[in-house]
């Protein structure tokens, strides 16, 4: 295992009825600014449920950022900041809520000239401070709630990018289960799918003798495996709607990658399914990990193994017949809960691919555990996908 550092200074107030407690945890001395999505808060009685907790408050609201957070709104949402001398972020949504409020949080402070430098430079621009964040997550998914990592979408340039910094880890999160009743089946199963794929991303790669972190791992796709579609059947199961939303977290708050390898590949190559034709990001997910699978399998043999025998019990088989046969079955687990892989599904033409393979040559960077997946690998691993 490698060596590693690790510290996750979010607090969590997990369980039914926690939204009511977020007063004690915001300042009472600063301009807070709420920010939201699209006005589902309004509609399943959440944003009443935030502004009954903060009465009394300096509260101020910007509504209206997309999934796959624009960066041309969430920049209107900056100059608002500044105008109004806001000094503490309250977002209250998704992890598309969340991921814009952190870019807000760092672009009202940043001393650059373009703020859209913290995801296009990320490996030169270092974000050391940003406006204070709490958060109310209301759809289990990305795990940006205990994170400190933000994609952002520019749709001028048909760009998806990250960044990351602990300055934008929030203070506190609230997450209560029972706001996934109210969600629709597509939501669920994109937040099933996405922290499923969260936590292949640092388990699927290679061993290195860590077993604690790949049982935390392979704990947490059974968790999934088994409670997602019992939401996805009855979505006022609050104690499944609590053990999916508590293994969103968990996927992504840093813990289960310590000390091993991690890839991240079939994340961007999915971001650029989602600046080109503007897919759910957790169904760019589903459409690339088979094909990394599949075109990876020796470097990945392993790991791919073990996966197949620990969440899918395949034991028997030639080493090409039981990895077949795994993806088959993640493949399989997608499609049970609504989301399909191929990227026909989804009207994606074969140009595509040569497109999103040349971007990758002119930016001039590879990804995965090794950084050895470069353009003619992605060429390969979508074309798999076609």
């Amino acid at each position: 295992m490698y060596n590693f550092e690790f510290k996750n200074p979010v607090k969590i107030l997990f369980g039914k009825g926690q939204i009511a407690k977020i007063a004690a945890e915001l300042p009472r001395d600063k301009k807070i600014l709420l920010t939201y999505g699209g006005g589902s808060i309004f509609k399943n009685g959440i944003y009443d449920q935030v502004k009954a907790a903060t009465q009394g408050l300096d509260i101020i609201e910007f509504g209206g950022i997309e999934p796959n957070p624009h960066y041309e709104t969430l920049m209107q949402a900056v100059e608002l900041v500044k105008k109004e001398g806001v000094d503490y972020l309250l977002p209250v949504g998704g992890g598309s809520v969340l991921d814009g409020t952190k870019f807000i949080a760092a672009a009202a402070l940043f001393e650059g000239d373009d703020p859209w430098d913290i995801c296009a430079k990320r490996s030169q621009v270092k974000v050391e401070k940003a406006i204070p964040i709490g958060a109310v997550i209301t759809l289990p998914a990305t795990g940006s709630e205990m994170n400190g990592n933000s994609v952002i979408n520019r749709v001028s340039t048909q760009e998806k990018l990250a960044f990351d910094s602990p300055a934008v880890m929030p203070q506190f999160s609230v997450l209560d289960p029972e706001v996934i009743f109210s969600l629709p089946d597509r939501q669920v199963a994109n937040g099933i799918v996405d922290a499923f794929i969260h936590v292949i991303e640092q388990y699927l790669t290679f061993p290195v003798n860590s077993p604690l972190q790949d049982r935390f791992a392979e704990g947490i796709l059974h968790t999934l495996i088994e409670e997602g579609p019992k939401v996805l059947a009855n979505r006022n199961d609050y104690e499944s709607a609590a053990n999916f939303m508590w293994s969103a977290t968990m996927a992504l708050n840093g813990l289960i990658g310590m000390g091993v390898p991690q890839d991240w590949a079939t994340h961007m190559i999915g971001h650029e399914l989602t600046a080109y034709h503007g897919i759910d990001h957790a169904r760019t997910l589903a459409i690339v990990l088979p094909g990394i699978m599949h075109i990876r399998r020796k470097e990945k043999q392993a790991k791919l193994l073990q996966y197949g025998e620990r969440i899918w019990n395949i034991t028997e088989g030639t080493v090409d017949e039981r990895i077949d046969l795994a993806i088959a079955k993640t493949i399989a687990f997608f499609e049970s809960v609504g989301i399909k892989t191929t990227l026909p599904d989804y009207d994606v033409p074969a140009e595509t691919v040569t497109r999103i393979a040349n971007r990758f040559e002119q930016r001039g960077f590879k990804v995965g555990e090794k950084a050895d997946i470069g353009p003619k690998e992605i060429q390969h691993i979508l074309e798999n996908r076609l």
